[in-house]
């Protein structure tokens, strides 16, 4: 703004430094006035005229310029370009903003010690890392003020995170109402781990939580006792014991007799070994009946202590991996295709001709680079214990001849000296994938974490069998694989399509529904399941008028709620009604989504002990294979709970 008075009005001027001095040919300094400061125009001498501009900004002056010496502008704008091209003058106060980047960033030493554990946890680094020159050099470098812990402190500070990460993850799990677990056993560098991790679903926006609990070292035999009491302790230590719904595992012999002892008796899957274990017992009754005699029998009261009566662990029930089967389906039940004189014939030159091709591209890089530099792709080399990746290889070699033609295989086969595929060869390979390209997506979807639940695992099986039964028309060759592929799946499926817990859990997944199966009989096990079950998920839904004095105790036929069965009757069938398919179809209808939430909360396949198994081998190398199985269990659980870690 302009303000025109007379000099000895402006009163005694205060010594300050001039902001501006570049302008000091068109503006005279005269004094700073809080955060402003005044200026005297030299061009409108010898009129008095003072200026006030804020001290971030001249803008004031050159409004003044332009509005009063429109002339004088240009001169106005190359003395302010000037002074922002050559470096600031001392003495003025002031520091341009760019050069705030270049000051260092001081922080403090708890936030250097949080850095470096999230280095060291997160990265999977040894603990021996803060003592390594190198890293102290860095450290100092970036912070000169801080100092760099030892490997004794490190320690210290992750079993503190480590149990701090486990409080907050109990009172995380307290706050659901089921729990579903997963459990396998690990190998490595001469000892033994079992892996447990837990899972669970937001009660409101179903989504789904997982965690790992442990990854303990077994010492001796893996015994099912053994592996009761481990994972009974583990249940307890993070208080979970009556939440857990299920646990999954693989086929292992040790972990199905291990629920079988301890376990819910309503397992799946075990009614073969149940039923052995019942013609056992009564054999020997019979044969005890057959010798009684009326004289004293002494018994080994030590071996009747020792007995395990199925009451010294409680465990969840048991749930035996989908994918593993599936994969049993795909490597053992196939053989019964190789019944088949044709099938097995051709089969097996199709995929030992494969196999000479992989076992070549493998051993140099020069074989490696002639198939990359024929067929524009990689092979894929096969893992014995994996069938997918069997599935994989095979499913390249189709595209390369599909992509490159057949000449560019052919060429490669006779550079690396191994058999040709013949036209019939070829033509199994198709169609073998073709016919497996169903099972290995049931695979990949099974074995999914996190949009995955107990209740995908039926609609998968039934979806693959229809697939299966539609493609066998139109095969030439592998119609006893189809064959062998339908009875496998039958005989390690067939328990499980008639439990009415899972098939209820398919029904209550609104993708699903009941249009996932044509068998009315299945699908009433399954309505009839969520019909018997669903009161008890439900105790908010009583009639106002039921209320009285008298407590349920007091009324023998308390139990007799008509309008409350028909207030649930019509939730079941409103739920059914709906024709969206997303999960907040559940929401209007309470009791229905609290069942679904306890019967969906497992998952069907333990692949997530594998992950926690992967990540542990990354963590246990040979390098470190003198770890102490504490620390590599803190660590382990640090890196893949970062959720709940906290460095206070």
């Amino acid at each position: 703004m302009d303000e025109t008075m007379d000099e000895d009005a402006a009163g005694p001027s205060r010594e300050c430094a001039n902001p501006w001095p570049h302008l000091a040919r068109l503006f005279q300094f005269s004094e700073q006035v809080n955060d402003s400061f005044r200026f005297r125009c030299l061009l409108c001498l010898p009129k008095q005229n003072f200026i006030t501009a804020y001290k971030n900004s001249s803008s004031n002056l050159r409004k003044h310029v332009k509005r009063r010496h429109e002339t004088h502008l240009e001169e106005y704008c190359q003395l302010t370009s000037t002074a922002c091209k050559r470096p600031s003058e001392g003495g003025t106060g002031f520091k341009a903003k760019q050069l705030k980047l270049l000051e260092a960033k001081q922080v403090s030493q708890k936030t250097v010690d949080r850095a470096i554990l999230r280095f060291i946890v997160q990265g999977l680094q040894s603990f021996f890392l803060v003592e390594t020159p190198s890293f102290q050099d860095l450290i100092v470098e970036l912070q000169p003020s801080s100092a760099v812990m030892s490997r004794t402190t490190v320690r210290g500070k992750i079993d503190s995170a480590t149990s701090k990460m486990k409080e907050r993850l109990k009172n995380e799990m307290k706050k659901v109402p089921y729990i579903a677990t997963t459990t396998d056993c690990w190998t490595a560098r001469r000892r033994s781990f079992i892996g447990v991790t837990a899972h669970w679903l937001d009660p409101c926006s179903f989504e789904r939580r997982s965690a790992a609990l442990a990854c303990r070292q077994l010492r001796g035999s893996h015994t099912f006792d053994a592996l009761a009491a481990v994972l009974t302790d583990i249940h307890a230590e993070y208080e979970i014991s009556l939440k857990v719904v299920r646990t999954t595992t693989d086929n292992g012999s040790n972990f199905v007799k291990t629920f079988r002892v301890f376990g819910q008796q309503d397992e799946n899957n075990n009614e073969e070994l149940v039923a052995e274990d019942t013609i056992e017992e009564e054999l020997g009754e019979d044969c005890d009946a057959s010798d009684s005699e009326e004289e004293v029998e002494f018994m080994d009261v030590e071996a009747i202590l020792e007995e395990d009566d199925g009451l010294q662990y409680q465990l969840p029930k048991h749930h035996r991996c989908a994918c593993h089967l599936l994969n049993l389906v795909s490597t053992v039940d196939v053989d019964r295709a190789n019944k088949t004189e044709a099938y097995k014939k051709l089969s097996r030159s199709a995929f030992s001709k494969c196999q000479a091709l992989w076992n070549k591209a493998s051993r140099s890089p020069q074989n490696a680079e002639l198939v990359e530099e024929h067929c524009k792709l990689h092979l894929v080399q096969p893992n014995s214990t994996r069938w997918n990746s069997s599935f994989m290889a095979v499913e390249r070699v189709v595209r390369i001849i599909r992509d490159q033609g057949e000449g560019s295989v052919r060429t490669v086969c006779a550079a690396l000296n191994v058999p040709m595929y013949s036209p019939a060869d070829i033509a199994f390979l198709g169609e073998y994938v073709i016919t497996m390209s169903p099972v290995a997506k049931s695979l990949n979807i099974l074995q999914g974490e996190v949009n995955i639940q107990m209740g995908w695992l039926l609609p998968t099986i039934t979806t693959l069998t229809t697939k299966l039964k539609k493609s066998r028309p139109s095969l030439r060759f592998c119609k006893p694989l189809v064959d062998a592929l339908l009875e496998g799946l039958r005989k390690r499926f067939e328990s499980m399509m008639s439990e009415p817990d899972l098939i209820a859990a398919a029904i209550l997944i609104p993708r699903f529904k009941t249009s996932w199966t044509s068998n009315d009989t299945v699908l009433q096990l399954g309505l009839s399941y969520i019909k018997e079950h669903l009161p008890e998920h439900d105790e908010g839904l009583r009639s106002p008028d039921t209320t009285s004095t008298s407590s349920d105790e007091d009324d023998f036929f308390s139990n007799v709620k008509q309008t409350h069965s028909h207030e649930i009757s019509k939730q079941l069938d409103g739920y059914l009604a709906a024709t969206a398919e997303e999960v907040n179809t559940l929401a209007p209808y309470p009791a229905v989504r609290n069942l679904s939430l306890k019967l969906n909360t497992a998952l069907p396949a333990s692949a997530a002990c594998e992950t926690l198994f992967s990540i542990a081998g990354l963590l246990f190398t040979p390098r470190r294979g003198s770890i102490h199985s504490q620390n590599f269990e803190n660590q382990l659980l640090l890196k893949l709970n970062k959720d709940f870690m906290t460095f206070d």
